[in-house]
């Protein structure tokens, strides 16, 4: 069974595993012993504090095979976007040139340079191994921490950004990174990337043009890149998109990609999860059958999400296998939330 649990100290030769295949431009997941093993560090910190509002905590997730211990997936909350250094993006705007003479009145879109988004919760570092791509336990590794969310809404801003990895070509070459970020820095795309894994993305980002940029100046390759999706991003954010993300506001400053921003309260999984009593399946029982949901348990540092197969009625209680209560560590007479894959 594939369960979603807070990432431990002993996962981290697993997770540089995990981060060793992730495409270019998730600088939230580096190859690098020593960041990775701070991110968990890190995490460990945040789910074992008590917390009353958003503030630096971080919480990094790993999606576990627990036959096996093999880690197929990963993924991450920030609890606050840009606490210690601001969080850039590019907002588009429209800017609107008229002239009463010349009877000319256009419409030019821009980019400006902003850090709007500072202090929203943000979803990092999402990895699923590729054969789970299309499956209900790629929505288990990003939606499982939606559920955490519901469960603790205390520990997390009212709104929610995701920065989803943009369009580069095998090589890693960007078209906007090119046409905008390269001008200011003699580095790849790739690259500079990996400096932001390895350092932080602020200090690049504080030397990119703060006057706003004219999209039609740009290359029609670099336009074409504004907010389109890696290939491998794509089922991130199709999740996101159907879980009532926006797209139209922001991109990513290097390579364009789209910023997805939702409000907190407004997600799917978050509106229409429910907690519901557990009633466990005794031997002999059938076997709960029907259509498949992810649950989680209301723990903290023992958090746990699977998905399973239900014949849940909503006002009465849901009936677990044994199976399915041992990973959850629940019991008869404890609670779950459950939302629909």
């Amino acid at each position: 069974m594939l369960v979603m649990r807070p990432a431990q100290m002993a996962d981290l030769a697993e997770v540089q595993r995990l981060a060793a295949d992730s495409p270019v431009g998730v600088t939230s997941l580096p190859d690098d012993a020593g960041r990775l093993g701070d991110k968990i560090a890190a995490s460990e910190a945040s789910f074992s504090a008590e917390v009353s509002f958003n503030g630096e905590e971080s919480y990094f997730f790993v999606l576990e095979d627990s036959e096996s211990g093999r880690l197929v997936g990963c993924s991450g909350i920030v609890a606050s976007a840009g606490y210690s250094e601001p969080f850039y993006s590019f907002r588009n705007e429209t800017f609107v040139h008229n002239s009463r003479e010349l009877k000319i009145h256009n419409k030019i879109h821009v980019l400006s340079l902003c850090h709007d988004l500072t202090g929203n919760s943000l979803l990092t570092s999402f990895y699923v191994e590729r054969p789970l791509v299309g499956t209900p336990y790629a929505e288990l590794n990003s939606r499982g921490r939606l559920l955490f969310m519901a469960t603790h809404p205390e520990r997390f801003a009212d709104a929610v950004v995701v920065e989803i990895v943009g369009h580069s070509d095998e090589q890693g070459d960007s078209p906007f990174w090119d046409a905008v970020g390269r001008n200011f820095f003699d580095m790849s795309y790739a690259e500079a990337e990996r400096l932001c894994g390895l350092k932080s993305r602020t200090f690049l980002a504080e030397l990119m043009p703060h006057y706003p940029i004219y999209v039609p100046l740009l290359s029609d390759a670099a336009q074409e890149a504004m907010g389109q999706v890696h290939p491998r991003a794509q089922i991130t954010f199709d999740i996101l998109m159907r879980e009532g993300f926006e797209t139209d506001h922001y991109i990513d400053i290097f390579d364009g990609g789209p910023t997805l921003h939702a409000r907190t309260s407004s997600i799917r999984s978050i509106a229409q999860s429910r907690v519901v009593p557990v009633h466990v399946a005794a031997a002999g029982e059938p076997a709960p059958s029907g259509r498949q949901y992810l649950v989680s348990n209301g723990q903290l540092q023992d958090f746990r999400a699977i998905v399973a197969e239900l014949d849940w009625v909503p006002g009465k209680p849901v009936v677990l296998s044994q199976e399915a209560a041992d990973a959850l560590d629940v019991g008869e007479g404890s609670t779950v939330r459950l939302v629909a894959v």
